[in-house]
């Protein structure tokens, strides 16, 4: 009997109004660089936020840095941890990281700063060399993370 009950809400509710609408919240911060496409910074739903690609891009001046890898890496990590605060995150909640760069023989640098700049926390990851990246960059970063809440 219960299960028909169930069936028949179903069919006639949207499973929103059942269940509850999630929204999905779009993160923009100053202090990482402004979308330059469709798509936003991060998004945060269901207590994940999900962060874009990141590039060694100055948030300030909005300057390419294509300097050593290990200052690009800096960078892009910068970014994705500021785009987390924005989010009610930060680097210790990420759960898994994407690492795009352009040559797998600069992993040992990259996965150096890496390493320094996420101490003992070892998230899920994935590196995946691309070959060429947009203008020039060496890396791009993306994560998803938990929210604080």
């Amino acid at each position: 009997m219960h299960q028909c009950l169930a069936r028949s809400l179903l069919t006639l509710l949207p499973a929103a109004t059942i269940f509850g609408a999630m929204d999905i919240k779009k993160i923009n911060t100053p202090n990482a660089p402004q979308p330059a496409g469709h798509y936003s910074q991060a998004v945060v739903y269901n207590g994940l936020v999900f962060v874009a690609g990141q590039l060694s891009i100055d948030p300030q001046t909005g300057e390419k840095k294509l300097g050593s890898i290990e200052e690009q890496t800096e960078q892009a990590l910068s970014n994705v941890s500021e785009i987390l605060k924005a989010a009610g995150s930060n680097l210790s909640r990420v759960l898994k990281m994407t690492v795009y760069i352009s040559d797998i023989n600069l992993w040992d640098a990259v996965n150096s700063v890496y390493a320094r700049v996420l101490g003992e926390h070892r998230p899920a990851r994935a590196v995946i060399p691309t070959g060429d990246l947009h203008h020039g960059f060496l890396i791009e970063i993306e994560a998803v993370a938990a929210t604080n809440s």
